[in-house]
């Protein structure tokens, strides 16, 4: 039994050796997206297009223009004479962001009952560059609120004193995206490097007229399963150590929990993906179609792992429809581990729950394609 299966393994690399751009596709492109992914979101937003008016041409409105500047955000301001060149950079989306500066807004902030105000226009079309150009704002017009509080109540800046939290970020100190989006990124590689590879197991038998000359060879159904089985194993688990030491190494995501318990689950992930997989590749008629097939499987999954959207901020139903997604389970045990240190004691019920879909999928799997080859 172990030699035919093991001549069913070399058979199988040969065939991927044969159609060598597929394993150097996935393992390429699944590493240049997780790499462009993590050094889009490791970087600050910076360097945004911002229009100035400024009505006032006084020195508290030049120091406005000064502290926008040194939020590091924008870019250098352009100033502009106009509202309708602003309107129509907005149009356009040549700026992100436009500040003006009203006429009188020395004299109200001189002024003891003086209400200075600036008028803040963002380009909403694009939602990411205008969260970070509202927050840097916030933060310009926090501090010149401030100012004008201890000007008008005559304190120094050791009297004034408000009320300041103390606030402790725990497992991501710094607040850095790529330490969110990076795990999960990996993670949906990993599934739809899996998914791929084993529904291309059979679809590609049956598209190249090989699938009837297997099923006459002296081989169980059983046997051929793992044979095809044994291939996509080898290819996922290395695509995942090298991403896995990819984001480590180059990107500083830390693995702060055991390494050899985050293998041995990702391992355990990757049968329950093979699971899918086969069925989908026996259900498909065409590689084409497999194709098709996994990114549907893939996209489904992706928008219940948390990535997208929380869960939590989800529908009750759609919550309870999640604790059934693989992947879901996946994403916490992964983040678990890497951010958290977290050990079985915190992640357990995650395993416990990855443990029966995988015992219902991979039972369901092999006996469907059993049955299919049989």
């Amino acid at each position: 039994m172990l030699k035919r299966i093991w001549s069913l393994v070399v058979k199988e690399f040969i065939h991927l050796r044969s159609d060598w751009w597929l394993p150097v596709f996935m393992l390429v492109a699944g590493t240049m997206e997780l790499f462009l992914v993590a050094w889009v979101t490791s970087r600050p937003i910076t360097n945004l297009p911002v229009m100035i008016l400024d009505q006032s041409q006084s020195a508290v409105s030049r120091a406005v223009v000064s502290g926008l500047e040194n939020t590091k955000t924008f870019a250098e301001p352009e100033q502009v004479n106009d509202m309708q060149t602003i309107r129509d950079a907005m149009d356009r989306g040549q700026v992100t962001a436009a500040l003006v500066i009203g006429p009188d807004y020395a004299e109200q902030l001189q002024s003891a009952r003086g209400r200075p105000t600036l008028l803040v226009i963002v380009n909403g079309a694009e939602s990411t560059p205008a969260r970070a150009a509202n927050r840097a704002i916030r933060g310009l017009v926090r501090d010149i609120n401030e100012r004008i509080l201890i000007q008008r109540l005559g304190l120094s800046d050791e009297r004034f004193s408000g009320f300041s939290p103390s606030l402790r970020v725990w497992f991501n100190e710094n607040l850095s995206a790529a330490l969110y989006t990076t795990p999960a990124e990996l993670g949906l590689m990993l599934e739809i490097t899996i998914l791929l590879f084993a529904a291309l197991a059979f679809s590609r038998e049956r598209e190249l007229g090989t699938i009837e000359q297997l099923l006459v060879m002296p081989f169980s159904s059983l046997e051929i399963i793992i044979g095809k089985s044994i291939p996509v194993i080898v290819v996922g688990f290395a695509d995942f150590l090298l991403l896995l030491g990819m984001v480590h190494f180059a990107f500083d995501v830390p693995v702060r929990g055991s390494l050899v318990l985050l293998l041995a689950l990702a391992f355990g992930y990757l049968l329950v993906e093979l699971g899918k997989g086969l069925v989908l590749s026996v259900i498909s008629k065409t590689q084409h179609q497999a194709f098709l097939l996994v990114l549907l499987v893939g996209i489904m999954d992706f928008m219940f792992t948390g990535f997208a959207a929380p869960v939590e901020s989800m529908p009750q139903v759609l919550q309870w429809f999640a604790t059934l997604i693989p992947a879901h389970h996946f994403m916490t045990i992964l983040r678990g581990i890497l951010l958290k240190g977290a050990g079985l004691d915190v992640l357990w019920p995650n395993v416990l729950a990855l443990l029966i879909l995988g015992i219902v999928i991979g039972t369901f799997s092999f006996r469907f394609v059993r049955k299919a080859l049989d």
